[in-house]
């Protein structure tokens, strides 16, 4: 049985650990071939990279601070040179610098605007070229679902996930009649090192506001991707899906 993405080439940014890392090694088990950006976790990103030539497919890592214009695009660049195309880009990265407005310094609002949302701008703007020659291509945006409902404390984060959602719809909209489709992800509480450390008496408050009654896995999130990624959503473009067990209806 032929795999979902048998020949395709997908970049995806963050890849790392967490998401990001989830996300390769699905597409990368039904068929992409890989390039996984990162930005400082390089030892964790050599294992990704064993881990998909074990499955089968290619890879190549790209270390990119995609909050810089010039660097977003060496990525794209690498993707080209290995492969001659991109398929499917999947805007991962993204960086968290929480605290209260009140309290919250200039440069950590700016950071975490530039990589989570600026970010995915040089990426989206880099691969569209691509796209665009071939009149095919699938974006897929990882939001977040306090980018729909807002988080004290997380003031920039916010911002940056809601304007991924508006980023989203507009590119969508200018990218449809050349056969390229644009959605969000908008994950909820998902495991991750930070749910790890919580307390029983925290957790249980998290999961009380989840219908579902449980934090959401990694692999929640990359079986969307995957199916956005597929030729089983060609006819789907510029929506925010939440995975969030029904925590934002």
């Amino acid at each position: 049985m032929e795999k979902l993405l048998s020949g395709k080439v997908a970049v995806v940014t963050g890849a790392g650990r967490g998401l990001g890392r989830a996300i390769a090694l699905k597409l990368a088990a039904e068929g992409a071939n890989l390039v996984v950006n990162y930005r400082s976790s390089e030892a964790e990103t050599q294992k990704l990279i064993k881990e998909i030539e074990e499955l089968g497919s290619k890879a190549v890592a790209v270390k990119a601070d995609i909050s810089k214009y010039d660097e977003a695009e060496t990525i794209i660049k690498k993707a080209l040179d290995e492969y001659g195309t991109v398929d499917i880009l999947v805007n991962n990265a993204g960086i968290t610098k929480d605290n209260l407005l009140l309290r919250m310094k200039e440069e950590d609002f700016d950071s975490v605007i530039n990589v989570n949302l600026k970010g995915a701008f040089n990426c989206i703007k880099h691969t569209s070229r691509v796209m665009l020659k071939k009149k095919s291509g699938k974006i897929i945006n990882i939001s977040s679902v306090i980018g729909l409902i807002g988080n004290a404390g997380q003031v920039n984060y916010a911002a940056a996930k809601a304007g991924i959602i508006g980023m989203t719809k507009s590119v969508a909209k200018e990218l449809a009649s050349r056969g390229i489709t644009v959605n969000a992800v908008a994950p909820g509480i998902i495991k991750s090192d930070m749910t790890d450390a919580l307390t029983d008496k925290q957790r249980e408050s998290i999961v009380a506001a989840v219908p579902l009654n449980k934090v959401g896995e990694a692999e929640d999130v990359a079986n969307l991707v995957l199916f956005l990624a597929s030729d089983l959503s060609s006819y789907i473009t510029g929506q925010v899906i939440n995975v969030d067990g029904g925590m934002v209806m």
